[in-house]
């Protein structure tokens, strides 16, 4: 056994207080082995956190990684025509190579923003997986599954092909990946598709993931067309079940919160593309309460524009309060939790806790700035004050991705050269 610690920091615990500490970890098994004092002396690998909070990594509950590439290449729109006008267009000219040159530059901004683990809907999956393995993380994927402006045999091909990376992919990395069967929303995909192919998904033993009630456009049709709301429908055709995740949860009522709290589902909430996009402000405070499972995602880097899980948070509460329209509504202990333990049990994963037995999943931030000073109080400084530079180690599956900002296993410099390269190549090929 190989044994890493992390020692001479605070650590903040499941229960959200925080203690000095160390946390030993077992490097193979990538485990943590204890977290309690002076756990340094017969470690094989040691990583400085004086001065620092020892944290859970933090779980990016819903992300498309590649988008990185189209940051800043489409502004200032609603949904619907940002998605048709821009978007779309570009993403239609994606390659493998362009995928996988998005997905490095992603998986290198969340290595060094403390985020440890993902939830991915995307194309050209299997080159997301490989790279993802490569860098250290930990993911669930899969493939956006669409059959609007496609014809028959076009629609059911897309859905074979979720069907058929979410077998191929689960388990690589030694565990660390798992998939998930994506179609990419209850109006992208029709009916007749999701009540043909969820039921294949389940045979597989995989969730369902899809954005959900993200605006009030994405809610009107199936009322209209169906005569019941967007989560009831989803219920009828199996897509509500506990180890299901939807996105967005934006403009759901109360009878639809009933369901997920019922059936287990969890929500990622995304404030940041929320606001960004103009969608609403999601009824956080009323789906905690409820018993929902609610998590935290940033969406794609082309409607937020960053992949920090902190910023994601002051947005989260600073938005929870003003949907609440109450000051004590979605208070810093949420949002902690929402960035760790939420998102990763609402994704179905193991990570988001610091404790023995648990994955060796964290992050360790630097404390000695002027911003996060003084220490009243580190919850309120993770949800608040924080920031992704901040982040000084990270570590998942016991592996150290990033050691004093300088990320491991990755080339940063030669990640950056191929992701400007294969922006401009994009975006001048959707120009064309």
């Amino acid at each position: 056994m190989t044994t890493l610690a992390i020692t001479g920091g605070r650590v903040l615990r499941p229960d959200l207080t925080v203690t000095t500490a160390d946390v030993l970890i077992d490097g193979d098994a990538g485990e943590v082995l204890e977290v309690g004092p002076d756990l340094g002396g017969a470690a094989d690998e040691t990583l400085d956190a004086d001065g620092s909070l020892v944290t859970p990594g933090f779980v990016n509950g819903h992300c498309h990684v590649a988008m990185t590439l189209l940051r800043g290449y489409a502004d200032d729109k609603p949904l619907d025509a940002w998605l048709q006008e821009d978007i779309w267009p570009a993403e239609a000219e994606l390659t493998a190579e362009t995928v996988r040159a998005g997905t490095e530059l992603g998986v290198l901004e969340m290595i060094k923003s403390g985020v440890t683990a993902f939830a991915d809907m995307y194309f050209f999956v299997p080159t997301i997986a490989e790279t993802v393995a490569d860098a250290g993380l930990r993911a669930r994927l899969g493939h956006g599954v669409i059959s609007v402006g496609k014809d028959d045999e076009a629609a059911r091909e897309d859905a074979r092909e979720g069907l058929a990376v979410a077998e191929e992919i689960d388990g690589l990395a030694d565990g660390r990946i798992s998939s998930a069967f994506m179609p990419h929303s209850l109006t992208t995909v029709d009916g007749e598709y999701l009540s043909e192919f969820v039921p294949q998904a389940r045979d597989l033993d995989v969730p369902i993931h899809y954005h959900a009630n993200e605006t009030a456009e994405e809610v009107a049709p199936i009322v209209d067309e169906h005569g019941e709301r967007p989560l009831e429908y989803a219920a009828e055709r199996g897509m509500l079940e506990s180890e299901d995740f939807i996105a967005h949860g934006v403009h759901v009522d109360d009878r639809e919160i009933e369901l997920l709290a019922e059936a287990g589902t969890g929500v990622i909430h995304c404030p940041a593309s929320n606001m960004k996009l103009a969608s609403g402000m999601a009824p956080v405070q009323r789906l905690r309460e409820a018993g929902v499972t609610v998590g935290l995602g940033t969406d794609g880097a082309a409607s937020n524009n960053d992949l920090s899980m902190l910023d994601e948070a002051r947005d989260a509460a600073m938005l929870g309060k003003l949907a609440a329209d109450d000051a004590s509504a979605v208070p810093a202990e949420a949002v902690v939790e929402m960035m760790t333990r939420g998102s990763a049990d609402a994704i179905g994963l193991e990570s988001g806790r610091l404790e023995a037995g648990a994955p060796a999943d964290l992050a360790v931030i630097d404390l000695e700035t002027p911003h996060l000073t003084p220490r009243h109080d580190l919850v309120s400084h993770l949800a608040y004050a924080a920031a992704a530079a901040d982040v000084r180690h990270t570590v998942c599956d016991g592996r150290v991705l990033m050691r004093d900002h300088e990320v491991l296993t990755l080339d940063e410099a030669a990640v950056r050269d191929r992701a400007l390269e294969s922006a401009e190549s994009l975006v001048a090929r959707a120009s064309e």
